[in-house]
């Protein structure tokens, strides 16, 4: 057994970019993994296919990043190379399950029990650090909860032809919060955009692995939509991600992503005519309600240690 540390940045690294900056960070990368889903359906590949162009297509501008914030590819320690290969695993899996769903269900759907693994995160802060949401993180949680229930009663229509993109959505969330938990100490010790060009080297013969063995049809006839989805979903959106995820708590980070089923339920209305009603809207403005609280509160992780094997 060994012992791993998670913890949330010091104060003086946080005070290395204004709070605004930081706070604008999170919310652009979760409004641009939003419109995903989108251009997914879009796309005239199989779903497993659009996620291997979306990281191989990005790993080109994912390495001049690195270098040019004077990030190094090379030299990473073993141990930390053994979780980004995992965390690219469980990446891999999250993208070609969460396409799979989002052919097969609406973009509520999709989104909203893609997020699941928020929820994961959420209660993981508190089973690490021993600890109960206090104050104001209570009101957080109830608003985030309860904006979730609302919106999965009212959006998600479980049929028989939904319910197989509901569970595949569904394990996506929860290979996502892995992917999120398994990179938590490999941060430490590799920059944003250097973490990001080898998870995606990593996961992309998974994906295409996949892909294969899902049947499906790889080159694309209309790139417009395979090209749109890398920039806004993995350059932009998993880029600002993991910028943010720096800065942030794990509470925060869960939370901010329940903001993505709404951005995703806007873009069902639309482009797909996925009606909203008032309790749908109201849903969204609890999650709303939620970020603003939990951006608010002075949630802390403790330097608890988390036993792995």
């Amino acid at each position: 057994m060994s012992n791993s540390t998670a913890t949330i940045p010091s104060r003086k690294e946080s005070n290395n970019w204004p709070r605004w900056v930081l706070v604008a960070a999170l919310l652009a990368g979760n409004i641009a993994l939003a419109t995903g889903p989108w251009f997914v359906r879009l796309a005239d590949t199989g779903p497993v296919s659009a996620a291997f162009w979306r990281l191989f297509l990005a790993i080109p501008f994912l390495v001049l990043l690195a270098r040019g914030t004077g990030q190094a590819l090379s030299g990473i320690p073993r141990k930390t190379l053994m979780l980004v290969v995992l965390g690219a695993i469980a990446f891999a899996l999250d993208l070609s399950s969460w396409h799979i769903g989002i052919e097969k269900t609406r973009l509520g759907n999709a989104t909203l029990f893609g997020n699941a693994g928020s929820i994961v995160l959420l209660f993981w802060t508190f089973i690490i650090t021993r600890t109960l949401p206090k104050g104001m993180e209570w009101l957080a949680i109830i608003f985030a909860l309860g904006g979730a229930a609302i919106l999965m009663g009212r959006s998600l229509e479980i049929s028989t032809a939904t319910l197989i993109g509901d569970l595949f959505c569904l394990a996506a969330g929860l290979f996502y919060a892995v992917y999120l938990l398994t990179l938590q100490d490999a941060r430490k010790n590799i920059g944003a955009w250097s973490l990001l060009v080898w998870v995606s080297i990593f996961a992309c013969p998974v994906i295409l692995a996949l892909a294969l063995l899902n049947g499906e049809l790889i080159w694309p006839t209309n790139w417009t939509p395979i090209v749109t989805l890398v920039v806004t979903s993995q350059l932009i959106g998993q880029g600002l991600l993991v910028f943010s995820l720096r800065h942030f708590p794990p509470l925060i980070i869960g939370l901010a992503l329940l903001t993505q089923p709404a951005v995703a339920a806007l873009i069902g209305y639309a482009q797909f005519g996925e009606v909203l009603l008032p309790m749908d809207v109201f849903g969204m403005v609890l999650l709303g309600g939620a970020l603003v609280v939990a951006k608010s509160t002075k949630a802390k992780v403790a330097n608890a240690p988390v036993n792995r094997p």
